[in-house]
């Protein structure tokens, strides 16, 4: 490995900004969800389709996202998907219409794809072992606390000045992306026009798939963190429309997850000095697993409450924060050639599993009983993912001993 193009703090802000990108668009306007039902005389079921609409734009594209940045390089593919992102914005702001904020929200899926896909590629382009998993880890907060964070403040921006400002706050995040691959960002890959055909992508992706540690690995992560995106789906209209949270409260009351998340982070680095970041997925996911059998117990036995809900969200997000730092680490490290490309099928497969999360739930039809379901559920997956996981480290002798291990 040459030698990196950029610092580690440096590399590590970059890819936790682009990769926030996601998760912010997608819950940054949970809160007004139901306003916009109202401002557009529609229906919950339309509503909750720019959600639906925002992930498939944002699980497809990233397999293009991903690819391009192998071909044109990474801060090329960046800038161009952020000027998508940018349109979308601006569609979904002036809306007229809820076919018009439909179509807003896809084209912001699309263009927030790039954000997922180069920030895991530029950290793989220059590091790996438990340098990586440190700036995994940082990556891994603002891939999980994006969600929390982000109906706080669009609740916030909504009780200010209406459900149009969110999406300008969008705009304003497109602009800071841009200026900030511009002037901060290196280019960590060779960019390889080859790469664009057809044969050696699918190749590539073959080789993916037809990875059992790449697989595996990943089905962890969709497990994990793909909850948090399929619950964001759900938990507006049962804190709000349940528990009788206004859109404000919502929102602050969000922070509890990601507080848990971020101290969850924090004991992730000090147990560093003690122990491999492979040694600490198990412990977090005891945690995952505690977190969706509380939650499946609590909906449907308990009347809910904010802490009924919450509290058992609270442990899924610690256990998260464990989990995701090495668990990327060790789905990318055995394919530095087609680092973009593993990032993309990597985020596909994430998303995808919220995706699923979300309409399944949705065809539930009692929020509720699909939090109690559906969650738990994904927290079954990465738990018997990670034991599939382990199965394949015998067989990848080549591999090991890997960094962290």
């Amino acid at each position: 490995m040459t030698a990196p193009r950029m610092s580690e703090r440096r590399t590590s802000i970059i890819a936790a900004f682009l990769v926030a990108l996601g998760p912010v668009s997608m819950a940054l306007y949970t809160p007004a969800m139901p306003e916009l039902v109202k401002a557009f005389a529609s229906t919950d079921a339309a509503i909750k389709l720019t959600l639906s609409l925002y992930f498939a734009g944002f699980a497809l594209a990233q397999l293009v996202s991903g690819t391009m940045s192998d071909v044109l390089g990474r801060r090329k593919t960046t800038l161009l998907f952020m000027a998508v992102y940018l349109a979308g914005s601006l569609m979904a702001a002036f809306a007229p219409s809820v076919g018009w904020l439909l179509a807003g929200r896809l084209v912001q899926g699309i263009g927030a794809s790039v954000g997922m896909t180069v920030s895991r590629a530029i950290v793989r382009d220059q590091f790996t072992g438990t340098q990586s998993a440190r700036i995994m880890n940082m990556v891994g907060m603002m891939l999980a606390v994006g969600p929390a964070v982000s109906p706080t403040l669009g609740g916030l921006a909504l009780g200010l000045s209406g459900w149009q400002s969110i999406f300008f706050l969008m705009v304003g995040f497109a602009l800071l992306a841009c200026f900030t691959v511009l002037v901060f960002m290196a280019e960590t890959t060779v960019p390889d026009p080859a790469k664009g055909r057809i044969g050696p992508i699918l190749k590539g992706y073959g080789r993916l798939l037809g990875s059992a540690r790449f697989v595996s690995a990943t089905l962890v992560i969709a497990g994990a963190v793909g909850a948090l995106y399929g619950q964001a789906t759900i938990l507006p209209f049962v804190l709000i429309d349940r528990v009788g949270l206004t859109p404000t409260e919502f929102g602050v009351g969000m922070l509890m997850q990601s507080g848990f998340f971020f101290a969850g982070t924090v004991g992730f680095r000090l147990l560093l000095r003690r122990a491999s970041p492979a040694a600490l997925v198990a412990p977090g996911l005891g945690f995952i697993a505690a977190g969706s059998v509380l939650i499946a117990l609590a909906s449907h036995f308990v009347t809910p409450t904010f802490l009924t809900v919450m509290g058992p969200v609270g442990l899924y997000a610690f256990g998260i924060a464990f989990v995701m730092p090495h668990m990327m680490t060790a789905a990318m490290e055995p394919f530095p050639e087609i680092a973009g490309s593993a990032s993309a099928m990597m985020g596909f497969v994430q998303m995808g599993s919220g995706f699923l999360a979300g309409v399944v739930a949705a065809a539930m039809g009692v929020p509720l009983i699909a939090f109690g379901t559906v969650i738990p559920l994904m927290g079954l997956m990465s738990v018997a993912s990670y034991a599939w996981y382990r199965t394949t480290l015998p067989r990848a002798g080549a591999l090991a001993p890997q960094p962290g291990e």
